[in-house]
């Protein structure tokens, strides 16, 4: 865990004198994290102690917040509890933000009854409440969390800024509180780190057409490359970017539809459209939008736009083709090239 958001000297009254107290101002160190953990940089290991955490000056009668050992998700919570007494009860997500962990289980109801069992939460507030990201309902059952704890379960706004109001209101929830937004700021947001894993990926791709240029009567070359890192872009960040406005819910379809028409339009610039490389079209035809499509598919995980099991869905119907599909796109352009 960052030491930058904590400060060891503080302590907390009423007996609570091991509960460290966090700040809502993010520190230079904090900010690089972000971004360096935007681009997948040490991505698995960015996270905090489980456990419960001070905000200001709590006391007995303070609101108790729950949320995900993902530092991200951590530090954009505090920095939205300025001026705001409390307390933070951490569980332990394995470094995974609340709406993914509530998917995986580790958001969910034994953790977070053992949270509060291991804070002796009971012995630190008068109240018998806690306020659970509305994100992480999927993985939490409320009447379990009380019949075990005593703790009543409210689930609070789906956003961190909307925090302050809700409490102000008695824990009451607009409608607006209630939206999942996933606006093109959220979207953007998450592409770089997409980009990345695909950067990565297409290191492996680069290596094997340099192999097999040794070999090949008509070489890859430089709009081989480009049409391909054309299709990577499509996916990852084009897709992303236009998500609301592509016909279809599948994210794979999504994707193949940005990336056949970029194909399209690539092989018609690069005038491949003639007998001598109708193989090679083809070939590209039936890969590169499927790359697409892949890429795109990857994406659901960063969404609010999907479930676990429409996602799952999704993969059994659209892995099969797109794995079909580049396979004889594959051979039809190695067909062209050694021949």
């Amino acid at each position: 865990m960052s030491e930058g958001c904590c400060s060891k000297s503080s302590c907390c009254s009423g007996g609570t004198e091991d509960v460290p107290a966090v700040s809502t101002a993010l520190s230079f160190e904090d900010m690089l994290g972000a971004w360096k953990v935007r681009f997948g940089i040490a991505r698995m290991d960015y996270l905090v102690k489980p456990g419960l955490y001070a905000v200001g000056k709590p006391n007995s009668d303070s609101p108790v917040l729950v949320s995900a050992n993902y530092k991200l998700t951590f530090d954009t919570l505090r920095k939205n509890l300025v001026g705001l007494d409390c307390w933070l009860l951490i569980l332990d997500t394995k470094g995974v933000n609340v709406w993914c962990a509530a998917g995986k289980g580790t958001f969910g109801t034994c953790e977070l009854v053992h949270r509060i069992e291991a804070a002796q939460l009971s012995e630190i507030v008068t109240h018998r409440r806690v306020i659970v990201p509305q994100l992480g309902a999927s993985g939490v059952n409320a009447h379990e969390v009380t019949r075990r704890t005593g703790f009543s379960v409210t689930f609070g706004p789906v956003r961190a800024s909307d925090i302050q109001a809700f409490i102000a209101s008695g824990c009451k929830a607009t409608k607006e509180m209630r939206t999942v937004q996933f606006t093109l700021r959220d979207r953007l947001v998450l592409t770089p780190i997409e980009l990345v894993e695909a950067a990565k990926k297409s290191l492996l791709v680069f290596g094997v057409l340099f192999l097999i240029n040794f070999i090949a009567v008509r070489p890859f070359g430089i709009y081989d490359v480009a049409v391909y890192v054309g299709a990577v872009i499509v996916g990852t960040v084009l897709m992303p970017v236009l998500l609301p406005y592509i016909p279809g819910r599948a994210f794979a379809w999504k994707g193949w539809i940005l990336g056949l028409c970029w194909t399209v339009f690539a092989l018609w610039v690069l005038g491949w459209y003639t007998a001598g490389n109708w193989l090679l079209a083809a070939g590209y035809l039936l890969l590169l939008p499927m790359a697409s499509a892949f890429l795109a598919l990857n994406f659901t995980g960063c969404s609010t736009f999907t479930s676990p099991s429409g996602v799952l869905k999704e993969m059994r119907i659209t892995l099969p083709l797109i794995i079909a599909a580049s396979i004889i796109g594959v051979v039809l352009i190695l067909i062209h090239k050694l021949i």
